[in-house]
């Protein structure tokens, strides 16, 4: 079984931006570099056969190249925790890319994504005792933006679980345009 999901890696000078807003807290469980992305859709886990017509399928997606840009931070609060995250602009053409995304992997024999689409890039989760912490991030960086920065490809992963947290390995690079 393979673990997918679909996303945009940031380039270098965005990434830093985004580590420079991290600090030490100890209740916030950061994202390393290597793991930082914009999620277009998750997939979940395929055996290799899907794996393979996904990753045909995204080859055919055609779309213009386009800017975003940091736009603020936020989080997802959920009973047990919840996760920070910071936020891009304008979400039209990341919207537009992410429905491509889902519609090839529907054509695959996916269900449609179900969840409204939500573009971020996620910084930490949290456990529901950090509060504080939680307050204090989103305080501290609520201004957080960027100039723009363009996207012209996008890339299928695999997400392998260990110990010491996912390990995202690219599995194909998707040129837009």
């Amino acid at each position: 079984m393979h673990r997918l999901f679909v996303a945009i890696r940031p380039p270098e000078h965005i990434r830093d931006l985004l580590i420079d807003a991290m600090d030490d807290t100890p209740e916030l469980r950061w994202v390393p570099d290597d793991n930082l992305h914009l999620t277009l859709r998750f997939i979940g886990e395929v055996e290799r056969p899907i794996a393979e017509d996904i990753a045909a399928a995204l080859g055919n997606i055609r779309l213009p190249d386009f800017e975003l840009r940091l736009a603020g931070v936020g989080q997802f609060a959920r009973r047990n925790g919840g996760a920070l995250w910071a936020a891009v602009e304008p979400r039209e053409q990341v919207a537009a890319l992410a429905a491509k995304v889902d519609r090839a992997c529907v054509a695959t024999g996916l269900e449609p994504e179900h969840r409204a689409f939500h573009p971020h890039i996620t910084l930490a989760g949290y456990n529901r005792g950090a509060p504080q912490a939680v307050t204090a991030f989103l305080e501290r960086n609520r201004a957080l933006a960027s100039a723009a920065f363009a996207v012209n490809s996008f890339t299928l992963y695999e997400s392998r679980l260990s110990r010491h947290g996912a390990l995202y390995e690219p599995i194909a690079d998707y040129t837009l345009g």
